[in-house]
């Protein structure tokens, strides 16, 4: 993990508006968003909001959770309690080896820290022992984890807002927990988590709740729909590659059919939110040329009113794939995996602060900017 500053400070006056850091869900990947965060610390731009899903949630409960003098120690202690050193010792010179035990570990006796095996899942797939126990895996170690790194009333008292999102097992609707609307504890963040089958739906106010990442692995969205609009540098840490080469093995094949899954096709979604935002400042534009009078009547306020003028620049980074790596790499807890994942989120956020696009000009009518590293 990176562990010296190598980032001078940033002035929080050269953001124009609030920050947000926007966490994907994909498992033991969730240690780039880590690194993302390391770099954000050390330029003294932490975030005003934090918006995840599955382990974009745990990350985000960690940082909204704590002070910010704390938050990094915090979050170094859960990636240290979930990876496994024990099978990196043992492998020697051999860390490949340490790897496939080490996610061989993951699958047959879970995580100490995170998840562990099931025993309702012994009586077999179809014994119908009840959606809350439906699962082959335990999430029980995840919520005393939760309760040792995460203070849930620094959350409640709103100094970081911190947004989780889940969906509704009956209804298939996504539902965005937001800490500025209701008080968020420890349910709230496992039922982000809640993948099924490994990992049981959390109960909440009488209805269950699975993995956000079901509906939407990318919650950004919540930014654009937020009303009133701010203006925002929304840092969007994506566990999964959009794009990819052409896979030449079924292993592969698997491969790459999960990064498509759960990237959730978001590019196009951004793409669609950028054409709305252009149309909401266009509408601005227009209404501009209407005399006052004309202005102030209902009829056209209504019209006037689904425009925006608030700027959005999203800063885009993407997990860079490591060397050997395959289709379990959501799992892959290994040390390696874990520190070299952290370690390339620190290095991409460093170069996105270096760059502070946000501060070039851009076109007016643009009120949605994408920056991208290459």
């Amino acid at each position: 993990m990176a562990t010296q500053s190598r980032i001078a400070q940033v002035h929080r006056q050269s953001v124009p508006g609030q920050i947000v850091l926007v966490g994907q869900g994909g498992g033991a990947l969730g240690s780039y968003q880590a690194g993302v965060y390391q770099a954000l610390h050390e330029a003294t731009l932490e975030p005003d909001w934090v918006i995840g899903t599955s382990i974009g949630a745990i990350n985000g409960a960690i940082i909204a959770g704590n002070r910010p003098v704390n938050r990094l120690e915090r979050l170094q202690r859960f990636w240290d309690q979930v990876d496994h050193h024990l099978y990196a010792d043992a492998a020697g010179a051999l860390p490949v080896i340490g790897e496939a035990l080490a996610d061989l570990s993951t699958v047959t006796a879970g995580i100490p820290s995170f998840f562990a095996p099931n025993p309702w899942a012994w009586w077999g797939v179809y014994v119908p022992v009840g959606v809350e126990h439906a699962a082959f895996y335990s999430a029980a170690p995840l919520r005393t984890t939760l309760a040792d790194l995460v203070d849930f009333g620094h959350i409640n008292d709103k100094a970081t807002r911190l947004t989780v999102g889940a969906v509704n097992v009956r209804s298939g609707e996504m539902r965005y927990f937001d800490s500025s609307r209701e008080p968020l504890g420890p349910d709230h963040v496992m039922a982000s988590a809640a993948l099924p089958p490994a990992f049981p739906a959390v109960r909440i106010e009488g209805e269950l709740f699975w993995d956000g990442g079901l509906y939407s692995n990318t919650p950004i969205e919540v930014v654009f729909e937020e009303v009133p609009r701010r203006n925002s540098v929304v840092f969007a840490v994506s566990l999964w590659q959009p794009s990819g080469p052409e896979p030449q093995s079924i292993w592969q094949v698997l491969g790459r059919r999960k990064d498509i899954q759960l990237a959730s096709h978001v590019n196009s979604h951004l793409s669609s939110q950028r054409q709305m935002h252009r149309l909401r400042r266009v509408i601005g534009e227009l209404g501009k040329a209407i005399p006052t009078g004309e202005r102030d009547t209902p009829h056209v306020k209504t019209l006037l009113s689904y425009g925006c003028q608030t700027t959005m620049h999203v800063c885009r980074l993407v997990v860079p794939p490591l060397e050997g790596e395959n289709p379990a790499k959501d799992i892959s807890f290994s040390p390696n995996a874990v520190q070299g994942r952290w370690q390339a989120g620190y290095e991409d956020a460093i170069r996105m602060i270096e760059r502070a696009p946000w501060t070039t000009e851009s076109d007016p009518i643009d009120g949605v900017i994408f920056h991208d590293l290459d």
